[in-house]
């Protein structure tokens, strides 16, 4: 992911310390970033050891901003051979490739989710590309990137070339629609899934977009930032649990 998070945990009110956030650093030439702040964190204790996830973590975040030639390596290459080929199908690279992002080593490609399944199926046929594993999807939501909240995230591998690259989509709250890309990577099938039944992600054209972890009539996606942190009541299907003493004999 194409996140940097910096900064120290912020007491809650009434919670001993006074620790602050240090200044946000700048980001490194050609790879600028949109500054944001989050006060609901994972965890950050207020005091003591506890750990529930109600300490008021309060981080910078900086997502990275698109990054300059050269990009170094064989990036420029892959980058190169995806612009080359698309403009031979007649697609503009800056229509389809929102920004390319290179951090910590790793190449990825912001796509247009309208042009997602053209893009991917370029990166696995293109011979000189030769992508022809994707590893899964994976689901991300930012509650404040206001029309861009929900993305997904794509591992492709070139057996090939051995090299791996990822591509980004992002989606709105409000229209939570991404193609699907059980067509090109059938192995995408059950991860598609899962996004969906944990972020609410809906996959256009997948074969079967149902839950795969939490029951058919579960209400909301519990990996989303505005989903209840802690303190949910436990809930069964059609279930009754008896009371620990109750469930085994030690006779």
């Amino acid at each position: 992911m194409d996140m940097i998070l910096t900064g120290r945990a912020v007491p809650a009110r009434g919670g001993g310390g006074t620790g602050r956030a240090p200044p946000t650093p700048p980001a490194p030439g050609g790879r600028g970033g949109v500054y944001t702040r989050d006060p609901r964190g994972l965890s950050g204790p207020p005091t003591g050891a506890h750990t529930s996830g109600y300490g008021g973590l309060v981080r910078s975040v900086r997502r990275r901003g698109p990054a300059t030639r050269p990009y170094g390596g064989w990036f420029d290459e892959v980058a190169d051979e995806l612009e080359g080929a698309l403009e031979e199908q007649g697609l503009l690279p800056e229509n389809a490739i929102e920004k390319t992002v290179v951090d910590r080593g790793e190449l990825t490609f912001h796509i247009e989710r309208e042009h997602l399944v053209r893009v991917a199926r370029t990166l696995r046929d293109d011979p000189a590309l030769r992508f022809e594993l994707c590893t899964g999807v994976s689901g991300v939501h930012y509650p404040n990137d206001q029309g861009r909240e929900l993305h997904a995230v794509y591992h492709l591998r070139s057996i090939t070339h051995n090299r791996l690259v990822r591509l980004e989509v992002s989606a709105p709250d409000s229209d939570r629609h991404i193609p699907s890309l059980v067509s090109v990577y059938p192995t995408n099938d059950w991860h598609e899934r899962e996004t969906y039944d944990f972020f609410g992600i809906v996959f256009d054209g997948h074969p079967a977009l149902t839950r795969i972890m939490m029951p058919d009539d579960w209400q909301g996606h519990p990996q989303r930032k505005d989903y209840p942190l802690g303190g949910i009541p436990v809930e069964y299907k059609g279930a009754q649990i008896p009371a620990p003493d109750q469930r085994r004999s030690y006779s």
